[in-house]
């Protein structure tokens, strides 16, 4: 495992139990590694499930494969293959994904279309059906799991284990949510942009558990760029076993949505900043806020031009305070701007105002907070009320070492 990345929590939160959800992992070997690397969690029957997928016109086979069985709304079992992620594998990678949904079906008792399988690692490489059946062979008697280890063992580039939880209070009972999320590199805004999973003993229908996934992916899951690259694995699934007796939600207007949907927004948040964090090579952990936009669309696409820039991500990196580079992003972004109109500032010192560097401008403090490793950056576009935040890290050298070398 690389070193860990700076920008990680400092200690690890400890996720409760959730009724119905059992977790196993096993070695598969798919690739020359002393570790565990594959992920079966067993859920309850009657568990819903929801679903956001890349938007990559290259997916993989299990992407397509849970496409389809979304449509089912509900769960039984999730397999989670680390080190290859079966993408660009025509029909040998299908047979693989066809084989794994056989094997749990058959250990379950259960329809395929209730297992959903997920591959992240090296494209172009068929998943290895020999391994997958040995792997799985050897999950189904192993024991049950931590939460850490199940975050351990979806990892690929992952510098540290990510995970989060949060608790809800509806209907006077206290609701967990629980996350384990993977990602590092190929980090970019197009639904879902890593391997990332959401458990929950609550009762929530399967349709309003998607609108409220989509609702959450939104602001926060499709706010997060390291390197503006979408995978072609791009997946985050939730499950809501159902097992909390008294807490069933079916609309919107139910008594406790709101505090669902508020919990589920802190879950992901949590959970995409911990994925900036682990950035490859990262040393900054940067906040880009965009107010004053023509509407929060807009905004959020100046802000993620901002911090998909590899000249503003070097330029932090470096602790150069150039904040010509924000102006060149905004005016590249494509979006309503007036150069005469703009504020640009960094850790809430303005450096530029109205289309020229601000009078007397002392960049010392400005320096100081580059110095840091939490970074803010802040732009008022001086034309509406629209507003929008996005997270990125720096780019370094480290990215450069970390991909050069990725697949050989």
């Amino acid at each position: 495992m690389s070193t860990i990345s700076p920008l990680a929590p400092s200690s690890v939160v400890e996720l409760p139990p959730i009724a119905g959800v059992t977790a196993r992992i096993a070695n598969a070997r798919y690739k020359d590694w002393d570790r565990c690397d594959l992920t079966f969690v067993e859920l309850a029957e009657g568990t819903a499930v929801a679903g956001v997928l890349t938007q990559s016109r290259c997916p993989s086979n299990e992407v397509e494969w849970c496409r389809t069985a979304l449509r089912g709304e509900k769960a039984r079992a999730l397999v989670v293959n680390a080190g290859n992620a079966n993408a660009f594998t025509g029909v040998r990678g299908s047979e693989a994904v066809q084989l794994i949904l056989s094997l749990v079906s058959a250990e379950l008792g259960c329809d395929p279309e209730q297992v959903f399988v997920s591959s992240t690692g090296v494209i172009g490489e068929p998943l290895p059906k020999d391994r997958a059946e040995a792997g799985l062979k050897a999950v189904f008697g192993a024991e049950p799991c931590s939460w850490l280890d199940a975050a351990a063992t979806i990892m690929t580039t992952d510098t540290f284990p990510k995970v989060a939880t949060v608790t809800a209070m509806i209907n006077g009972q206290s609701v967990n949510l629980n996350g384990i999320i993977k990602g590092s590199g190929m980090i970019a805004p197009d639904m879902a942009t890593m391997l990332g999973y959401i458990f929950t003993d609550a009762c929530v229908e399967a349709s309003l558990l998607q609108t409220m996934l989509e609702t959450a992916t939104a602001k926060t899951f499709n706010c997060i760029t390291v390197d503006s690259d979408t995978s072609t694995s791009d997946t985050v699934l939730a499950f809501a076993t159902g097992q909390l007796e008294g807490v069933r939600l079916q609309s919107t207007h139910d008594a406790g949505a709101q505090a669902f949907q508020t919990a589920l927004d802190a879950l992901c948040l949590q959970m995409a900043q911990l994925v900036v964090r682990d950035g490859e090579g990262a040393s900054k952990f940067i906040a880009v806020s965009v107010t004053g936009a023509t509407s929060d669309d807009s905004a959020k696409i100046i802000a993620l031009s901002i911090a998909n820039s590899p000249l503003v991500k070097t330029a932090i990196a470096g602790e150069d305070a150039n904040w010509g580079r924000v102006v060149m992003a905004i005016g590249k972004a494509g979006e309503p701007a007036d150069r005469d109109r703009l504020a640009i500032s960094f850790g809430g010192v303005t450096v530029a105002r109205e289309g020229c560097v601000v009078p007397d401008y002392d960049e010392a403090p400005v320096a100081q907070h580059l110095t840091g490793s939490e970074i803010d950056i802040d732009v008022e576009i001086g034309l509406g009320s629209g507003s929008a935040t996005v997270w990125t890290c720096d780019l370094t050298h480290g990215y450069i070492t970390i991909n050069a070398d990725y697949r050989t």
